[in-house]
């Protein structure tokens, strides 16, 4: 394309469709998402190509325009070679465009989209530590009247938080853009959706005590059933200055 005639999504996949070369088009980010489309929405587009094949797309690696950004991979490299870990969610909710694989593509992303047992486990026993450590952090620290580091802390736990919440539900976690959209149309099972958005809004903003340990006590409860006790054990006694306290105790 000349500087007169800049090279567009729909043009690139005329282009690609017809290079037989091409096995799959993947189209992520807002464009993939149903109502998160703005006038600043380009186009990210995954472009698989056989194993070992030759094409002249190769000219177009790494194009990025203010319509197109375009990834050229092979197919190997899609399955999971060349995919870096936070690309997870973004090809986990993806828009396949072209799929010469009969379902092969589609069944790539829905790898990408479930976690296995083994790795959900793994995952949810490190951020459910994560989240307990940030959380007794701002706890301590609101009691020492460190203000600022309370809040950081709370909102560093929030991060955590839901990383855990997905990784119980065998989920990558979604950008925080696509966060109220995931949401909204797959809920966290056990979980209301305004409630926890509320909460998380809340903590972020305030690193509000009472409500971080109100939330603490839900979680618990929740990370025990799903079989992490012995990572909330390890806390020993300083799990009490997580959890709400009596009327009448004088810890903050």
């Amino acid at each position: 394309m000349t500087a007169q005639q800049p090279l567009t999504y729909d043009a690139f996949v005329k282009i690609a469709a017809a290079d037989p070369a091409v096995v799959g088009l993947v189209l992520k980010g807002s464009r993939a998402h149903d109502g998160m489309v703005t006038p600043h929405s380009d186009h990210d587009l995954y472009v698989i190509v056989a194993d070992d094949a030759r094409t002249d797309l190769t000219r177009f690696a790494g194009h990025r325009s203010a319509d197109l950004d375009l990834v050229i991979v092979t197919l190997t490299e899609f399955r999971g070679a060349g995919m870096p870990g936070w690309e997870r969610y973004a090809l986990a909710r993806a828009r396949i465009v072209l799929d010469r694989l009969d379902g092969g593509i589609a069944r790539v992303l829905a790898d990408w989209a479930r976690l296995d047992a083994d790795e959900a486990f793994r995952a949810s026993d490190e951020v459910l530590d994560a989240y307990a450590n940030s959380l007794f952090r701002s706890v301590k620290n609101h009691r020492d009247g460190r203000a600022l580091a309370a809040r950081l802390d709370a909102a560093d736990s929030m991060r955590f938080l839901l990383e855990l919440l997905f990784a119980l539900d065998r989920r990558p976690r979604p950008y925080n853009k696509y966060l109220e959209w995931e949401l909204a149309r797959h809920p966290l099972p056990g979980w209301d959706t305004d409630v926890l958005l509320r909460a998380v809004d809340r903590i972020s903003a305030t690193g509000e005590v009472s409500l971080q340990r109100q939330l603490f006590t839900v979680v618990e409860a929740v990370a025990r059933a799903a079989g992490h006790a012995e990572v909330l054990d390890a806390w020993g006694d300083d799990l009490d200055l997580m959890r709400p306290q009596e009327a009448n105790s004088s810890t903050p």
